[in-house]
């Protein structure tokens, strides 16, 4: 076996969340996904598609009518573009990691800005890519980027900038103005970004339908990825379907891949996505909503525990905290599960800049199970 592969750190949410099975009375926020069932339509979709027995292959790229119906949803938040451009990928894990294999080969430096979902960075070093890691810095829990060291980190040896905005697990989201400027920085350099976007439409600033992309500043030509996921705002965690925005240039040789990786995502999924978009309009504003309500309950109650440091995200799903005094992430994760049947997943988990934090996800169907889980969180403190 392959040294990089044998040296993958096993994930520590796992750990955490094994440590709690069997438990039926745990509340359980460490995952990346909420508790609500994807709606029926979306599951009709699906079901009708198996009954017509759409069960075999189809195009690398995907359903030519799934293509178009991608293109106009992100043609309805971003400049115009065409079908032409986008790729289906079974899951929007798959679509980084193909993204990887087309632009990373073995000694290739990636720039990620971190931290991040541990999948990211651990992507390209499969693949014998070098990552250099620059880390958001927290500011009275809120974590932000420093532009200019970002910036100096990305060089003419840099062969894709990774960035995740919003972000996992910080709720930070990278500003219009930043995005230019790393754009314009990368063309000089001749830098891939490949962004990591799933969380877009999981934005809250007000009167805002997403968070600044990079589709926004951003030629046709320009040397970006964009990926993409039904899970989060389409809640469809469970059925793997994401895509790919690319140069056209990019395309073809991206088909290949996900022949090589998949053949192509299961038709009756397609269809399911299918739905969901047709339904978009509706439902992703809903979700979103909702997830405003959970983060609008959730933060102000850890707030005010004595010796949490947590700032309202501006994105995504997650409340990132710090407890004071608690410098193992593992253990107090693993100790909460414990004596307080409470779940979340450790910082660790996202890098060694994150230690010390935890990550709770507040997509939670009924509000009120998060403020039992502070209740949990402050008998465990002994508050």
């Amino acid at each position: 076996m392959r040294e990089v592969i044998q040296g993958l750190p096993g994930s520590k949410i796992r750990e955490v969340a094994n440590a709690g099975l069997g438990r039926a009375d745990l509340l359980a926020f460490w995952f990346g996904e909420g508790d609500e069932a994807t709606p029926a339509f979306i599951r009709d979709a699906a079901i009708e598609s198996l009954q017509r027995g759409e069960t075999f292959y189809s195009h690398n790229l995907g359903l030519p009518e799934l293509r178009e119906a991608v293109a106009g949803y992100v043609s309805s938040l971003h400049p115009p573009l065409g079908s032409e451009r986008i790729a289906i990928t079974s899951s929007g894990v798959n679509a980084l990691m193909i993204s990887m294999q087309a632009l990373v080969g073995a000694g290739d430096e990636v720039v990620a800005v971190v931290p991040v979902w541990p999948n990211l960075t651990a992507q390209p070093a499969i693949l014998g890519g070098c990552v250099t890691r620059v880390s958001l810095r927290p500011r009275s829990g809120a974590w932000r980027l420093d532009l200019d060291e970002l910036l100096a980190a990305v060089t003419y040896r840099t062969r894709v900038l990774l960035v995740n905005a919003p972000n996992n697990p910080t709720g930070w989201t990278l500003g219009r103005d930043e995005q230019a400027a790393l754009l314009a920085h990368c063309r000089r350099t001749g830098t891939w970004i490949v962004a990591d976007e799933v969380y877009e439409r999981l934005y809250f600033a007000d009167d805002a339908r997403a968070a600044p992309s990079f589709l926004d500043v951003a030629e046709p030509h320009d040397r970006l990825v964009v990926v993409h996921s039904f899970s989060k705002s389409f809640l469809m965690t469970g059925w793997r379907l994401g895509w790919l925005v690319l140069p056209q240039t990019l395309v073809d040789a991206v088909g290949k891949l996900i022949e090589f990786n998949t053949s192509c995502a299961p038709v009756f999924v397609q269809r399911a996505g299918l739905a969901a978009l047709r339904g978009a309009h509706a439902l992703v504003p809903t979700v979103t909503a909702h997830l405003r309500q959970c983060r609008d309950t959730l933060l102000p109650a850890l707030q005010a525990v004595p010796g949490v440091e947590v700032a309202v995200p501006e994105g995504g799903m997650y409340a990132f905290l710090r407890v004071a005094g608690e410098d193992d992430s593992l253990a107090f994760a693993k100790r909460l599960v414990r004596e307080a049947g409470l779940g979340l997943a450790p910082g660790a988990a996202f890098g060694d800049e994150a230690e010390g934090w935890l990550r709770w996800c507040f997509a939670s169907r009924d509000p009120a199970r998060l403020a039992q889980g502070v209740q949990r969180l402050r008998a465990a403190l002994r508050l």
